[in-house]
């Protein structure tokens, strides 16, 4: 990890809240217990910035230095806001074309989904607050620097999300194993949202919940799943093929 990926210390933590930078989430160790750490969860909570309570060794193995049992991971991106997103989009004229990623943890994974939306031309990411990979300098460098040139969005929870496009006039498309529809045989015409889970817990119940329509890549091998960066790929272009095939245009 790089120096510049953190910064350590409540005071220290406090002033970049206060100063607006890309904090993307705050491990505090379970033992602290002051005012000071009370003032700066309360401060990242007002600005939907994740604390998670740890023991004081996961951040000793980061960093040896005083950090008052606290330090904050930082994003290399400005994180959007999903709910002024949509609109903007629409008042811009795009057919909008989102992807949510529901639990991917994995660096390598989520840098190359990132990749292949920012070249199919996909106009947001978005992953939810907790149980996700941050958008960190590894996460960029494993994109190919993708994640600096498409916007991303972090929300409570894919579900919410799910049902906030839902209501906005998307089809929310959730691709699943588990799935009936042949992912061909959908329409992706319309502003979509696809939903990709994690390889091995899938797309949570409640955001299931939230789809309008389920589909899923045939599989004919004894593996019965692909990587979830492959699959993403699969979905995304099938997105952009049957949009060229219209003659609508992507941005």
């Amino acid at each position: 990890m790089e120096r510049s990926d953190y910064i350590y210390g409540l005071r220290a933590i406090i002033e970049a809240l206060d100063s607006g930078q890309n904090v993307d989430k705050i491990f505090l160790s379970k033992d602290v217990k002051s005012e000071l750490a009370t003032e700066m969860t309360r401060l990242a909570r007002s600005l939907r910035v994740p604390v998670q309570r740890v023991p004081v060794e996961r951040i000793n193995r980061i960093t040896r230095k005083n950090h008052q049992g606290a330090l904050a991971m930082m994003s290399a991106v400005t994180y959007h806001r999903l709910d002024h997103l949509v609109p903007a989009l629409y008042e811009d004229g795009v057919l909008p074309f989102i992807v949510m990623l529901d639990g991917i943890t994995d660096v390598r994974n989520f840098g190359a989904i990132a990749r292949t939306c920012e070249c199919a031309g996909v106009d947001a990411i978005v992953i939810p607050e907790h149980g996700s990979v941050s958008v960190g300098g590894d996460a960029v460098k494993t994109s190919a620097g993708a994640l600096l040139h498409i916007p991303v969005c972090r929300v409570s929870s894919i579900a919410w999300a799910a049902g906030f496009l839902r209501e906005n006039g998307y089809a929310v498309m959730a691709v699943s194993e588990k799935a009936e529809k042949n992912y061909t045989e959908a329409s992706y015409t319309d502003p979509v949202a696809l939903i990709m889970g994690a390889e091995d817990v899938g797309i949570s119940p409640e955001a299931m919940k939230e789809t309008t329509e389920r589909v899923a890549i045939p599989m004919f091998g004894a593996i019965g799943s692909l990587n979830v960066s492959v699959a993403s790929g699969v979905l995304i272009y099938e997105v952009v093929r049957q949009r060229l095939g219209a003659n609508l245009e992507i941005e």
